[in-house]
């Protein structure tokens, strides 16, 4: 057995082995004081677990992840922005702000985050769009170019209003857009921070509490008032699989947070992270031209590692050449390699050469020319055209008897 050959068993093997299932741990589905709920993987969005993910529910401060959204996407986190007055209730939840003073995009987010200021967020919205009104029409734009279909809202802040709602799947949604950004992942996974800009500095803490409590929680917002109740969009991660969790109309902080660990955990229990293909396997082996016998070993150019349920396998389809002719060089693209899961493609490998493969002499092309199954069929038609045409020539003439033949008769001399 050659060495690519061997190479290429011992890879198909490593791949079946990295996707058979693990046995799968025993976890029965959360029972969640929360009016609905939703726990999806990061990386897919596939959901574990669901309780009327779909309806239309008020959301509290949650609805400051839209604000931070609107405003991480214009950038400019050091800007300066002139805070405004704020005349809300006293109850409300503020930094609070100096009317007049001047304080850094990022300190007002970092208050909208962790804080949950209302005056903030007013601040932010204010800024972004030059009125309230007309930044949450960017809120409720943005929200239909991400097809948040159960999500309208009425204010940056959160404040209780028959217009300003959302569900569990769509506020999933949105978080996974945010923890794409850098500066979001960051400061949600913050206990506490110093705000060093504004009028005076001033210190403020996460008030997502498990994010101190479990090391393994990284975010996100939480938000209550009396008529959306207790809310928490959750997120964590656990050897290598990161999950994303939503409670919305919880009965109190205490049950917000024990609802949440549990659709965390049950999560856990239902994903765990596989390898698919690791960089430099064998992923086929195609017929070189004009080199009887020889095959071109093609390898991955990237290690894939996806997080799949529990008792999922891969499945691969290969897109590469039927042949190959050189000159080739070693690490030259040669097709791909797509893993699939559950009919859904996860990713796309590029398949690569794992050899050089010098052009073939011209003798050696001749020759494959000459001897070429086309070059064959062609000659053998010619010779079968050749045998019919001696064959009809036979037919027509070359069978008479020579006394037939007028002209001979007269010419013969008396007996």
């Amino acid at each position: 057995m050659t060495r690519p050959r061997r190479l290429h068993l011992l890879a198909l093997a490593a791949i079946a082995v990295a996707a058979a299932p693990a046995a799968p741990a025993q976890a029965a589905p959360p029972q969640t004081s929360a009016r609905s709920a939703i726990v999806v993987a990061a990386s897919s969005g596939d959901v574990a677990y669901a309780k009327a993910a779909d309806a239309r529910r008020p959301i509290a401060s949650t609805t400051k992840l839209m604000t931070a959204l609107l405003s991480l996407e214009d950038g400019g986190l050091s800007k300066l922005v002139t805070a405004g007055r704020y005349g809300g209730s006293p109850a409300e939840s503020r930094l609070p702000l100096i009317a007049g003073e001047r304080i850094t995009e990022a300190d007002l987010l970092r208050a909208l985050l962790l804080r949950s200021a209302n005056d903030a967020a007013a601040t932010l919205a204010v800024h972004e769009a030059g009125s309230v009104p007309a930044f949450v029409r960017r809120m409720n734009r943005r929200a239909q170019q991400l097809g948040l279909k159960n999500t309208h809202f009425a204010n940056p802040v959160g404040l209780d209003d028959a217009g300003n709602y959302s569900s569990a799947r769509d506020l999933a949604t949105l978080t996974l857009r945010l923890r794409r950004n850098r500066f979001f992942r960051r400061t949600v996974n913050t206990q506490r921070l110093t705000l060093r800009s504004g009028a005076r500095t001033r210190t403020i803490d996460n008030r997502n509490t498990l994010v101190q409590r479990f090391p393994w929680v990284d975010g996100v917002k939480t938000g209550h008032t009396s008529l959306a109740g207790d809310c928490m969009v959750a997120s964590g991660s656990k050897r290598g699989v990161r999950l994303v969790s939503v409670v919305l109309g919880a009965p109190g902080q205490g049950a917000r947070d024990a609802d949440s660990v549990k659709l965390l955990n049950y999560g856990f229990s239902r994903f765990v992270l596989r390898g698919a293909i690791k960089r430099g396997d064998v992923v086929a082996e195609v017929p070189i031209d004009h080199r009887s016998g020889a095959k071109l070993p093609l390898v991955a150019g990237r290690t894939v590692r996806k997080v799949l349920r529990r008792g999922q396998r891969f499945r691969y389809r290969r897109e590469v050449p039927r042949s190959v002719a050189g000159p080739i060089r070693h690490d030259q693209p040669m097709g791909r390699l797509v893993v699939l899961a559950g009919g859904e493609p996860l990713a796309t490998v590029r398949a690569r050469a794992m050899l050089d493969v010098p052009a073939a002499g011209t003798g050696r092309r001749v020759q494959d020319a000459l001897l070429g199954p086309w070059t064959l069929v062609i000659l053998g038609l010619v010779l079968l055209a050749s045998v019919g045409l001696a064959s009809a020539r036979r037919s027509s003439g070359g069978d008479r008897d020579p006394q037939d033949r007028p002209g001979e008769l007269e010419e013969a001399g008396p007996a």
